[in-house]
């Protein structure tokens, strides 16, 4: 079941002034190709990921399948017309098990989604839903260039800045570095 917001919060708690909505729903495999072809604009365009080469819709069916069998939100964003208008979801911060209630965020909107309010309507959703599956700590991975957006949206939500890694990627002849960014649920 679709969940309808507005600006981040429920629109039947409060109504927000933006002009955007969206409805924020579990992903299914019948996403995965527009998924795709978001993530992918991102992979051949920006610095944002550290990922090179596209992808194909087959990954990200994996991916879906993986969060789903940890019990780990992966949702989506849609309009009023069905177009999907971003994605995100949980993953376990790194395999050892005494990580196990540590996460990592991923969120990425359509580029011309971007700026109506959708980000923070996905990461207000996954920080709830991470926090009724029991995750303690949730992890914010960002690129060091070209992500001010995503840095101010986390801080809005409570993340803080514990670390950074200086020139650990290579994309486009650049070195970049990532942002460490972590809240407590």
């Amino acid at each position: 079941m679709a969940k309808k917001f507005m600006g981040g919060f429920f629109s039947s708690r409060r109504k927000a002034s933006l002009t955007s909505s969206a409805n924020i729903r579990e992903a299914s495999a019948a996403d995965c190709a527009e998924i795709c072809e978001i993530y992918n604009f991102y992979i051949t365009g920006t610095v944002i990921t550290f990922d090179e080469q596209p992808m194909d819709p087959s990954f990200w069916e994996e991916k879906l399948r993986h969060v789903k069998d940890l019990n780990l939100p992966f949702i989506v964003a849609t309009s009023d017309s069905g177009e999907l208008l971003g994605f995100a979801y949980l993953a376990p911060w790194r395999q050892k098990s005494a990580y196990r209630r540590t996460v990592e965020n991923t969120i990425y909107l359509k580029h011309t989604a971007v700026g109506q309010g959708i980000g923070p309507s996905l990461l207000s959703e996954l920080l709830r839903l991470g926090k009724e599956a029991g995750i303690k700590e949730v992890v914010a991975v960002i690129s060091d260039s070209e992500a001010d957006t995503s840095i101010r949206m986390h801080k809005q939500f409570g993340f803080k800045k514990v670390g950074q890694l200086p020139g650990v990627g290579n994309k486009f002849n650049r070195w970049l570095g990532v942002i460490l960014m972590q809240k407590s649920l």
